[in-house]
């Protein structure tokens, strides 16, 4: 029995642009308290819960009732399998229960033309034969009596998730669908698709919702043409979709797959493609992919919904895709996305027709959407040479149309990806192999029962968070630890309020230690002292990798030479004697920071160092009078740093105001962050001195290579 919903209210949001640089620092300050009032009195901060997931089992009473090779792996079974892996790992009751409906030709025509939606609605009535012959008349496709209602309830599946998100009733969400829709186009099905899920509930997005920026990320390893289509003369909807092309001989074949593709007329700029050119690309290419194309066009566009059209062919193990990304990674990119939009994230089944690796995949997913500790990544680092050949040309062709880009120098790669370099026989071989390729069942992501935990004043109680616990008195036992590591490296502090401090530090990394708590977050009254105590300790009793994020001036009290901890320093004046690959000052312009400079930093720099370094722990730090990051900017990178080390963070916070602590609590509980509206491009020194660290580093860290010249060291093709 289905549950048709009413259309839901609508919901009218109001963009006024602003461009004084003044008066959007301002409208930044204003998104942020709005986030904070929008909130019960007790806690000061809203974290928006609930994770939406949508299936109807009718969706799979469909089949292909004739012989056909190429139509053959699309099977009901891809649904049961997800949803019964779901299920299994209880990620289903944890989940708010979305009921589906049926599209309505009105909604459906927001896409398709009148004339094929008949066409489609008089399948039901049709002989086999007639099916047969109905079908062939597109490509890669089939008919069966019942697709016309499951595609009526996929769509309706997709614009439910759409109205539960933009109406505040969950945080984001899954949509387990079939058919599938990126391959659709207004009068044709095609690849499995006969109507376009997302392009429709896009459409449907911007008209009820009055949305002025979509963002469509497409990691199906198909191009989803049907979508480009429907948005490539649309400068309000920004596409990108990764996908299998090996120099246009991989389905659907089309030139304008390639990364020269980039929409027309008001749309130029706006569709983004990023060809493999050869199979076997793992984590690491994916993640570049992330770092330095997707995401920071993403912050510029600054979306206010995010589709995924989720296609796990690109998946290890799938017969269609022939990658080697595991499905862990798949709960990165998940979290990744959901920093942007304030988190309102809808996440739509495409393709993956590995029965194992779609599931563990799509578990991945969800357990990312419902907040849980992203997984272990081990063995990231540089992108293969084809990948980064394509990460570079991308880059490339739309360095004109994008701020964040144009301070780059890349033309296009030679000899360019239009042509083929690899022989028949060495790609069938490759193929062959990546079909035999086993990987392990992912480890369980379990969450400790206090997700952060903080030392502050009673007074400041109320910046906390529902699910950020203030702790009372600090245990004998962490006293005696404190105490050890006091006279083994503080021995001349005295100070009662030093050694408080050295105290909590030990308290909250016991906590983390014990897996009482996921995070934590103290205020200290010796950012230098507490940081040198944070790290004694963690390297002894916690992790043997340490990421340390030191926002302030000075020489850090942390030996880097050892290779054990990497220090990120974001400051004004670089650090007298820096020499190591371990210590990366980021020296920025300007009293206030540039938001577009440090997200540019963030994307291009941090996260790329933090994935391939793989700490076990994060020590971010705040350091008194740098009040060189705006709120929002903070605690967009708090967010994001929460998808290394499992979420386990340790926030030293020093003489900061009452909204950095709030921010900071919130962002480390898991609430969305707040948008930094659309970014200006990175100041110009700001991008030299970002150049300048990624030349001396990306010999050591290979995740930081986004171009094919000069000293581009990627790995050999695999």
């Amino acid at each position: 029995m289905h549950c048709f919903a009413p259309r839901l209210g609508e919901l009218s949001i109001y963009c006024i642009d602003v461009s004084h640089r003044i008066a959007k620092y301002l409208y930044n300050i204003y998104v942020f308290a709005s986030h904070c009032l929008n909130c019960s009195s007790t806690t000061g901060f809203t974290i928006m819960s609930g994770t939406g997931l949508i299936y109807d089992e009718e969706m799979t009473r469909y089949k292909l009732l004739w012989t056909d090779p190429v139509c053959k792996i699309e099977v009901p079974e891809r649904l049961t399998v997800s949803y019964e892996a779901l299920k299994c790992r209880g990620l289903e009751q944890r989940c708010v229960c979305v009921p589906t409906r049926q599209a309505t030709d009105e909604e459906i025509l927001l896409v398709h033309s009148k004339e094929y939606l008949e066409a489609v609605k008089q399948t039901p009535h049709m002989s086999l034969e007639d099916l047969l012959t109905f079908t062939q008349q597109y490509g890669d496709v089939y008919f069966h009596p019942n697709i016309y209602h499951c595609a009526q309830l996929a769509v309706g599946a997709a614009l439910q998730l759409v109205d539960n998100i933009m109406t505040g009733k969950v945080r984001n969400g899954m949509a387990l669908v079939r058919p599938p829709g990126h391959h659709s186009q207004r009068s044709e099905a095609n690849g499995f698709c006969v109507f376009n899920n997302v392009a429709i509930a896009t459409l449907y997005a911007k008209k009820h919702y009055n949305l002025n920026r979509v963002l469509i990320v497409d990691w199906d390893i198909h191009h989803g043409q049907g979508v480009q289509y429907c948005f490539e003369e649309d400068s309000s909807v920004l596409y990108f979709s990764w996908h299998r092309y090996e120099h246009q001989r991989f389905w659907p074949n089309l030139a304008e797959s390639d990364y020269d593709s980039v929409g027309k007329g008001k749309g130029t700029g706006f569709n983004i493609n990023l060809p493999w050119n050869k199979v076997g690309m793992t984590n690491s290419d994916y993640l570049s992919a992330f770092f330095h194309v997707l995401l920071p066009i993403a912050y510029e566009f600054d979306p206010e919904l995010v589709f995924v059209c989720a296609g796990f062919d690109s998946a290890i193990g799938d017969p269609e895709g022939h990658m080697c990304a595991s499905p862990e990674i798949f709960g990165h990119l998940t979290h990744l996305l959901m920093s942007l939009a304030e988190g309102k994230l809808c996440v739509v089944l495409e393709g993956g027709y590995n029965l194992t690796s779609l599931a563990q995949s799509v578990c991945q997913t969800v357990q990312t959407l419902l907040g849980d500790p992203t997984p272990v990544l081990n063995d990231i680092g540089p992108p293969c040479h084809s990948a980064l050949e394509s990460v570079h040309n991308v880059r490339a062709a739309h360095q004109k149309n994008w701020g964040c880009l144009k301070h780059t120098v890349c033309p296009v790669s030679e000899p360019s990806s239009k042509y083929c370099r690899v022989e028949e026989r060495e790609e069938q071989q490759e193929e062959e192999t990546t079909e035999q390729l086993v990987w392990p069942e992912p480890s369980p992501r379990d969450a400790p029962p206090v997700h952060t935990a903080a030392l502050i004043s009673k007074e400041q109680e109320d910046l906390l968070t529902e699910a950020c616990q203030r702790l009372g008195e600090t245990s004998p036992k962490y006293i005696e630890e404190a105490e050890k590591i006091r006279n083994k490296h503080f021995q001349d502090i005295t100070d009662k309020k030093f050694l408080q401090c050295i105290q909590d530090v030990v308290s909250l990394l016991e906590k983390i230690r014990n897996k009482e708590v996921r995070n934590g977050l103290v205020m200290v009254s010796d950012v230098f002292v507490s940081l040198k105590c944070a790290v004694e300790h963690a390297i002894n009793s916690l992790s043997q990798r340490i990421l340390v994020l030191f926002v302030g001036e000075g020489d850090v009290p942390v030996d880097t030479k050892d290779g054990r901890v990497l220090l990120v320093q974001i400051c004004r004046k670089e650090p007298d004697g820096v020499s190591s690959l371990y210590h990366v000052p980021v020296c920025l312009n300007k009293d206030v920071f540039s938001s577009a400079s440090v997200m540019a930093a963030v994307l291009g720099l941090l996260l790329p160092l933090a994935y391939e370094f793989n700490p076990g722990l994060v020590l971010q730090v705040m350091a008194e009078g740098s009040g060189m990051l705006e709120v929002p900017v903070w605690a967009q990178l708090t967010s994001l740093l929460q998808g290394v080390a499992q979420g386990t963070t340790l926030a030293l916070l020093k003489g900061c105001d009452r909204d950095m602590v709030r921010a900071t609590g919130a962002s480390l509980s898991g609430a969305p962050a707040p948008s930094l509206g659309p970014l200006d491009p990175p100041l110009t020194k700001d991008v030299e001195a970002i150049e300048a660290q990624r030349q001396r580093l990306q010999k050591q860290w290979g995740l930081l290579l986004n171009t094919t010249q000069k000293n581009g060291t990627a790995s050999q093709d695999r």
